[in-house]
């Protein structure tokens, strides 16, 4: 499985996913360009230790990462989705892809994989969640239903 950050902005919340990639067993892909330097201390300060154990890739532009991908195998995640992230079903070889903090992803890319959009629900005052706490909610959920994680 792999967490996917398209131009990921802030690099908090990047080096808190990273954290929570390790901790899941799951691999962690970033897309650029993204809002920071890859050796920013604040990345580095929020994946504290973990991110040496932390299985990454980089990929300069999404057409370069995609592929790489198994597209039968990806899901996009977006306010705008057309499923509840609950309905996806997910396994070992999915590809789960969020956007960037300000902006999501760019809407080409959801134009294109508009059936495998998926959305988390959320009071309608609410324009999103946090980018860390997206992926934490729908990495779990992906973990549950794969059995003997």
């Amino acid at each position: 499985m792999k967490v996917v950050l398209v131009e990921p902005e802030i690099p908090q919340n990047t080096g808190n996913i990273g954290r929570l990639c390790v901790a899941a067993g799951v691999s962690l892909v970033i897309v650029g360009p993204t809002g920071f330097i890859l050796n920013d201390k604040r990345l580095k300060r929020a994946g504290m230790d973990y991110w040496k154990y932390l299985d990454f890739t980089f990929y300069p532009t999404f057409d370069e990462a995609r592929d790489d991908f198994d597209l039968k195998n990806i899901f996009l995640f977006t306010p705008s989705g057309k499923n509840v992230y609950t309905k996806g079903r997910y396994s070992k070889e999915s590809i789960l892809i969020f956007g960037k903090e300000s902006s999501g992803l760019d809407e080409k890319i959801l134009q294109e994989f508009e059936e495998k959009t998926y959305y988390i629900p959320m009071k309608k005052q609410a324009r999103s969640l946090n980018l860390a706490n997206s992926v934490a909610i729908v990495l779990y959920e992906a973990l549950r239903q794969i059995e003997n994680w």
